[in-house]
């Protein structure tokens, strides 16, 4: 399998955003709105298990963000993030249209992103590169022009 360079760096750098995006929301969620406002909102807007739902998305999209940042296990995180933006553009984005503020443009986005994180992998500068053995930097771009 090649390795583009420049495409692990472009991964790498929607990784950092995409991870950014996901701490700062499971941040808002905890910190502003709280565990229950969060279940209470999930249930407006016709979540089912709003009250198992909300801790469970909350951790995910907080944590799942530190993980998508350190590179850590980022298929496996993208995966339920994509899922969690999923039941976001249905249940409270869809009905607004595409345009923010309340359309489906932004989690669309991120949507994407996370979708590409899952196919992708971590790019560069990953502790996946290191959990799995993978080479990086040099030695990855040696190997992409051996091949």
């Amino acid at each position: 399998m090649k390795t583009n360079t420049s495409a692990a760096w472009g991964t790498t750098i929607l990784r950092f955003v995409i991870g950014a995006i996901f701490i700062a929301h499971g941040a808002l969620k905890v910190f502003s709105f709280g565990v229950a406002g969060t279940a209470a909102f999930f249930a407006q807007v016709g979540i089912p298990f709003a009250a198992l739902a909300a801790p469970l998305v909350i951790a995910l999209e907080f944590f799942g963000g530190f993980a998508l940042v350190l590179g850590l296990f980022t298929r496996w995180i993208a995966i339920p993030l994509a899922v969690t933006m999923v039941v976001a553009i249905a249940t409270v984005h869809l009905s607004a249209g595409f345009f923010l503020p309340n359309g489906y443009e932004f989690a669309l986005l991120v949507l994407a992103g996370t979708l590409a994180l899952a196919l992708q992998g971590s790019g560069v500068l990953a502790l996946d590169n290191i959990v799995w053995r993978r080479p990086t930097g040099r030695a990855a771009a040696t190997r992409a022009v051996a091949a």
